[in-house]
């Protein structure tokens, strides 16, 4: 079952994310190099064809910054259906399988997590306040724990 989210965590996500959305990609490049800081081993998952020696030739790579578009676009999925978030249910669980496949740990589901306020409080400054990184939070804690499922299982289904 999932979580629901009050009217007032509505209300915060979607005015603090109206800027933001608009230009995806340079937030969630901040989003990303927070990450880095915080799990260094974490861009040993990207292998890619631009050598990722640094945290910057890989940030600035084509593939690093499709992904980074990717999880952009799955965070502006998440707003613009906050008051029906089930209906993201399977695209979820999918999500949550890949992440599963590639070698992600649901632990570093929470690092991204603290990536994703810190973005926010990059940006928005002081819109951003105690009351609006709860409501983010609780979005992402919906969110995840969709996908810790679908990691959850399909991790079951290599053990069978």
């Amino acid at each position: 079952m999932m979580g629901e989210l009050s009217v007032k965590d509505k209300e915060l996500i979607r005015g603090s994310w109206e800027s933001l959305g608009k230009n995806k990609v340079p937030h969630g490049v901040i989003m990303f190099s927070r990450l880095f800081e915080l799990d260094p081993a974490l861009l040993n998952l990207f292998h890619y064809n631009t050598n990722c020696d640094s945290k910057q030739d890989c940030l600035s790579s084509p593939e690093f910054l499709d992904h980074v578009t990717k999880v952009m676009l799955v965070i502006d999925a998440a707003v613009s259906h906050l008051d029906d978030l089930h209906s993201l249910e399977d695209f979820l669980l999918n999500l949550g399988r890949k992440h599963q496949a590639v070698g992600v740990s649901t632990q570093s589901f929470t690092v991204v997590g603290e990536s994703l306020l810190y973005m926010l409080q990059c940006s928005l400054g002081q819109a951003y306040t105690a009351p609006l990184r709860q409501a983010w939070l609780n979005m992402y804690s919906i969110v995840v724990a969709v996908m810790s499922r679908g990691w959850a299982k399909n991790g079951e289904d290599k053990a069978d």
